[in-house]
């Protein structure tokens, strides 16, 4: 019952100071030396998710992140950034591109996820990708074209080359208009990351009108 109730006011105490936006940086999170261009239109605030499928972490994520940016301003982008860090890293970077360009990434990206932790399916070979993907509507064929296609390995080398110029060294990570960076480890737990992303966007927003 203590433990219960030290855990929820350390969550009260966080949510007041993301809220004050009264963050302090190399504590609740970290400013590239070197921003990284945002991917984003004029005058929006971009927030990128770093994450891997086959992370625990990034998989116990997706509920308070899904929640928190259900309710974003109208004025932020969200988006997710596949880390490509060798082997499975790579085929599952490989999926998640290949799943936007057959246009089945919103209904498949959950149940992936689920798919790998819950059913112990690793979905790393590119046959077993294609199978998957045949269950939202298209062809194992068609799969294998856009998990194999010049356009969808060329996406995975882009989002490799952002990831290094992100230096980051693992997931997930919330990353606020290509600059503040945002961990487990700074935000002091997975719930609290998108308080503190959030408090980052205020931060963003009131540097632009100064």
């Amino acid at each position: 019952m203590l433990k219960s109730l030290m855990v929820a006011l350390a969550g009260l105490g966080l949510s007041t100071l993301a809220s004050a936006a009264n963050l302090v940086e190399g504590q609740h999170y970290t400013t590239l030396d070197e921003p990284v261009p945002t991917q984003v239109e004029d005058g929006r605030i971009e927030v990128t998710e770093a994450f891997w499928y086959g992370c625990p972490h990034c998989y116990n994520l997706e509920t308070p992140l899904n929640a928190w940016v259900e309710e974003l301003p109208e004025d932020v982008t969200f988006q997710r950034l596949p880390a490509t860090m060798g082997g499975a890293w790579n085929q599952h970077a490989l999926a998640f591109y290949a799943a936007r360009e057959l246009g089945i990434q919103d209904d498949l990206h959950d149940d992936f996820f689920h798919a790998y932790h819950e059913e112990g399916r690793k979905l790393t070979e590119i046959g077993d990708i294609a199978d998957f993907f045949s269950g939202y509507g298209v062809t194992e064929e068609a799969a294998t074209e856009a998990l194999t296609s010049f356009g969808v390995k060329a996406q995975v080398n882009r989002a490799h080359a952002r990831m290094r110029n992100m230096r980051l060294m693992g997931v997930p990570a919330l990353i606020v208009d290509g600059r503040y960076v945002v961990t487990p480890s700074s935000a002091g737990s997975l719930d609290n990351m998108p308080q503190i992303a959030g408090a980052l966007v205020d931060k963003v927003r009131e540097q632009r009108t100064e």
